[in-house]
């Protein structure tokens, strides 16, 4: 499971990552990613830790599916969250493809995305 500290929960935090930050689509799902972004509603001056959170809508399935798909992407995140730079925003949202993919489907896209996102792969 992902750390508390980890998790994105604001809803303009959500918006910052989505509309100001860079995106990697997959078949399954698109990671939306906001480098350095500092948190104003965080004490002290230590670096924030990077927050992830997760989007997925009824077009992936109904509610056993959906959050089936959140849990395993929670999972899967949990170890890459380290992959990006202190105080960055990640939103990953599932794409309806994500309802009927694998585990190891949805942990391929998303190292395909992270990877293009974070190390400048190809378009």
């Amino acid at each position: 499971m992902l750390p508390t500290e980890n998790r994105l929960r604001r809803r303009e935090d959500f918006a910052t990552a989505v509309r100001r930050g860079r995106r990697a689509g997959r078949p399954s799902l698109v990671v939306h990613f906001r480098s350095g972004a500092t948190d104003p509603h965080a004490p002290g001056e230590s670096a924030p830790p990077t927050r992830a959170g997760f989007v997925v809508s009824k077009a992936v399935g109904g509610a056993v599916v959906r959050n089936k798909v959140k849990r395993r992407l929670r999972h899967l995140m949990r170890d890459r969250v380290v992959l990006f730079p202190p105080g960055s925003l990640v939103v990953v949202r599932a794409l309806p493809e994500a309802g009927d993919a694998d585990h190891e489907q949805l942990a391929r896209d998303l190292d395909a995305a992270v990877q293009r996102l974070l190390g400048g792969g190809a378009r």
